[in-house]
C-alpha cells in the first residue's frame, strides 16, 4: 500500500496570483489562508497523488490499489490521507494532489470549481440513499431519541466542511428538529463525542455508524437522510461524494489519466461484483478492520459514462440547493464538471 498521511497543509510562498486564488478558496472552504507549492510533473508517467478521506465510500480506490490495478496499468499511484474533504480540494488546487477518491465531498469540489473554473473533472460518483447507505444520524445507545424530530433543541455534530454542516442543518430542519446546534468534529471523533455526552446526536457517514453499533456505544436512528429530506425521495441518488482528476493533470498527461480512470473503473467493477471480498480493503484506510468490515453498508458507484439525464438532474438538484442558500457564489452546472472521456 503506497500511502501517506497529510492531516495539515503547510504554508509556503507562491506567486501572487496563486496565493490569492488559494486564499479565497481556502476561506470559502473554511480553511483560512493557505498558499502551497506547485507540483512539477516529471516527463513520462508521473506519480499520481490521490487524496482520500477515511470513509467507506472510497472503497473502489482502496480496492484498485490493493489488487494492483494501477500497477498493472503501469502507473505509480500514491494514496494521500487528508483530515477533511475540503483539504483534499485545497490540495488539488495547489497541485499537491492530482485527484480525489470517491467519498470526497462533491460540494467542496464545486466550491473549488467556482473559485477556479475548469479545475476539476468528476469521473465517478458514489450515489447513496436508504438502500445504498452512506449518510445517517446516530445517537448514544442509551438515548431516548427515536426520531430526528426528537432532536429539537439538541446538540448535534457533523464532519467539518460546507457540505456536511449544510446537510446536517437541512436534515434537522426538514426532519422536524428545530433549534439544533451543529458542531463540526472530525468524523473519527463522532462516536467518542457521543459516548462522552458532548453531543446528543451525529449526522455522520459510514463506517461511523457501524463502528458505534458493533462496539455497543451508539445506534442509528435513520439512514439515507439526504435522499429523503433533501432530495425528497428515500431512493433518490444523492451524489454526495465524487472521484475526480484535476483538469491540469488530464491536459498534461492525457494517456496516464485514461489509464488511471480505466484502472479505477476495475476497482468499481470489483466492488460491484464482489462486495464481500472488497470490504477487506477498508482496513488501513478507514477506522474499521478485520471481521467488522463485513458489516459496513456500501454506497453505489456511477462512472462518468453511466450517468443518465435523470441522474444528472438529481445531482443538479443537490448543487442548486447550495446556490439557493448562497453557499455557492453562482449556479454551477454539474454537466460541465463531468469527465467526457
Amino acid at each position: 500500500m503506497n500511502q501517506t498521511n497529510e492531516t495539515a497543509l503547510p504554508q509556503t510562498n507562491g506567486t501572487s496570483r496563486r496565493r490569492l486564488l488559494l486564499q479565497s478558496t481556502g476561506l470559502a472552504l473554511g480553511l483560512g489562508s493557505l498558499a502551497l507549492p506547485a507540483q512539477v510533473w516529471a516527463q513520462g508517467s508521473p506519480k499520481i497523488r490521490i487524496g482520500y478521506w477515511p470513509i467507506a465510500a472510497g472503497l473502489p480506490f482502496f480496492t484498485a490499489i490493493e489488487l494492483g490495478y494501477f500497477k498493472e496499468a503501469g502507473l505509480e499511484v500514491e494514496a494521500v490521507k487528508f483530515a477533511s474533504a475540503q483539504q483534499i480540494v485545497e490540495g488539488m488546487l495547489s497541485d499537491r494532489a492530482d485527484g480525489s477518491a470517491n467519498g470526497t465531498s462533491s460540494a467542496n469540489l464545486a466550491v473549488g470549481e467556482l473559485a477556479a473554473p475548469g479545475s476539476f473533472k468528476i469521473f465517478c460518483s458514489n450515489p447513496s440513499n436508504v438502500k445504498n447507505v452512506l449518510d445517517e444520524v446516530i445517537v448514544p445507545i442509551n438515548s431516548t431519541v427515536k426520531t430526528i424530530a426528537d432532536l429539537k433543541g439538541k446538540r448535534i455534530c457533523s464532519a467539518p466542511g460546507i457540505q456536511n454542516v449544510t446537510m446536517a442543518k437541512i436534515v434537522m430542519e426538514r426532519g422536524g428538529a428545530s433549534g439544533v446546534t451543529v458542531i463540526e468534529l472530525p468524523i473519527g471523533q463522532h462516536v467518542a463525542a457521543l459516548v462522552a455526552g458532548q453531543i446528543d446526536a451525529a449526522y455522520t457517514l459510514e463506517p461511523t455508524g457501524t463502528i458505534g453499533r458493533l462496539n455497543g456505544s451508539t445506534r442509528v436512528i435513520e439512514t439515507g437522510v439526504i435522499a429523503k429530506y433533501v432530495l425528497g425521495d428515500p431512493m433518490a441518488p444523492w451524489f454526495g461524494g465524487s472521484a475526480s482528476l484535476t483538469a491540469s493533470f488530464i491536459k498534461a498527461h492525457p494517456e496516464a489519466a485514461k489509464k488511471y480512470i480505466a484502472a479505477y473503473a476495475k476497482g468499481v467493477a470489483y466492488v460491484r461484483s464482489k462486495p464481500a471480498e472488497a470490504r477487506q480493503f477498508l482496513k488501513g484506510y478507514t477506522a474499521i478492520e478485520g471481521a467488522l468490515t463485513a458489516e459496513v453498508p456500501l454506497a453505489a458507484y456511477m462512472l462518468y459514462n453511466e450517468f443518465t439525464p435523470k441522474d444528472i438532474a438529481y445531482f443538479q438538484k443537490f448543487f442548486d440547493l447550495f446556490a439557493e442558500k448562497g453557499i455557492f457564489s453562482s449556479r454551477l452546472l454539474v454537466d460541465t464538471m463531468l469527465y467526457k472521456g
